[in-house]
């Protein structure tokens, strides 16, 4: 019997076009002899739908006016059966059932933990970050601060609230001229490089964090790294174990990786079209593997591992690097907690297929699952059948 898979994506997020690509690819390779693949999507006014109509990416090009032939669903528990239910109409039928859910979500108010803590309060299993792990790999300011702690190696920092620095920036613009210029100025959490930039003096800064508190209230300030090399390495895995994938080497003309390079270049458009260049591979503005010393590539995948279970990271996740060419000092970036494209192109140049990469994922979340159902979650006495409303109110005066 296959497993009843369901694939959500979407959400209210600025990334949601990248998660339709993502989950749609995605699909498109899992194993169809293991899997039935339920999709469900989250539009951007946060109705939930599904059908089979929702694996066809032309659908999304006109959704407000094909959405009437999709059905609108919430998920619940029935006694231990995951049910998708019909909102609409004078009777709520079941439309479908799951087993086991696979987020492909990226960006604030679905990959930050919300959408986890949402099946945890369902009990489905799932695949990727606990609550936990997801709400610190979208957080740059927290993120950091654990790396720190755990002596990971991030660049010299500050960060504030918009209300800070629009009540008084004084002591805020001090904190950055001890950095010292050029800084890059970003929305804490937010991904995909959107609201980031670069800048050289404080007349830029102040440009800079105008744009950043349009996405965030929360602003991280990084202290430009020279001679920049950014990679990425993938990690597939769980608390006690963690396994690389090839690392790549980014290329840019601009300051960093911007959100065009990133998505309207035809970075991702054309990552299943990966060509031989002179012994590396390569796919738009990739280098795979990238042109660094073993010595630091080294570090990358200690790095990788160290941060992903520092950070309390599961599934499928993609650390991001900053290099200096010059002097080889790695820095951990950021986790991508569900990356753009589940990072498949990391792995099938090192012969891992992306649709044995998904079901690795989904492996590690089934037995993961089985395990923490071992745990004592709840006890069996209920203290309410000894509590006594007036005993408990006895501190309270009455009027």
């Amino acid at each position: 019997m296959r497993i009843k898979l369901g694939v959500i994506f979407g959400g209210d997020s600025v990334e949601h076009e990248i998660s339709v690509i993502t989950a749609l690819q995605a699909m498109e390779n899992l194993d169809n002899t293991k899997y039935d693949i339920v999709p469900i999507y989250i539009a951007k006014d946060r109705t939930w739908y599904t059908g089979k109509m929702l694996m066809d990416i032309d659908v999304y090009k006109d959704f407000e006016n094909l959405k009437k032939f999709a059905r609108k669903i919430f998920l619940t528990n029935n006694n231990g059966t995951f049910i998708l239910r019909r909102v609409d109409g004078i009777f709520k039928k079941n439309v479908d059932t799951i087993d086991i859910a696979f987020p492909m979500v990226h960006g604030k108010g679905v990959e930050d933990g919300s959408l986890a803590g949402y099946l945890e309060t369902i009990g489905i299993p799932y695949v990727g970050p606990s609550i936990l792990g997801a709400s610190v790999g979208q957080d740059k300011v927290v993120m950091k601060q654990i790396m720190k702690e755990e002596n990971i190696p991030v660049v010299n920092y500050t960060w504030f609230y918009d209300t800070e620095y629009l009540a008084d920036n004084s002591k805020i613009l001090k904190e950055v001229s001890k950095l010292g210029y050029p800084v890059i100025v970003k929305p804490a959490r937010l991904g995909s490089s959107i609201g980031i930039k670069v800048s050289k003096t404080e007349l830029e800064f102040d440009k800079a964090v105008n744009e950043a508190i349009k996405y965030d209230d929360k602003i991280v300030v990084e202290k430009v790294i020279e001679n920049l090399l950014e990679v990425n390495c993938s990690v597939v895995g769980n608390q006690e174990y963690q396994e690389t994938s090839f690392i790549d080497e980014v290329l840019t003309k601009n300051e960093f990786l911007t959100f065009e390079d990133k998505y309207t270049s035809g970075a991702k458009g054309k990552l299943g079209k990966l060509k031989t260049q002179g012994g590396k591979m390569t796919s738009c503005d990739r280098v795979i593997p990238a042109r660094i010393s073993k010595e630091v590539e080294g570090k990358v995948i200690e790095l990788s591992k160290k941060a992903f279970k520092a950070l309390n990271l599961s599934g499928i996740a993609r650390i991001d690097f900053l290099i200096n060419k010059k002097t080889n000092e790695v820095y951990v970036n950021e986790p991508n907690t569900i990356p753009g494209s589940l990072s498949f192109y990391l792995w099938e140049p090192a012969g891992k297929k992306y649709s044995i990469l998904l079901d690795d994922a989904i492996t590690l979340a089934i037995k993961d699952y089985k395990n923490k159902s071992k745990k004592i979650s709840s006890f069996e006495t209920n203290v309410l059948t000894s509590f006594s409303g007036v005993k408990g109110a006895k501190g309270l005066k009455r009027k």
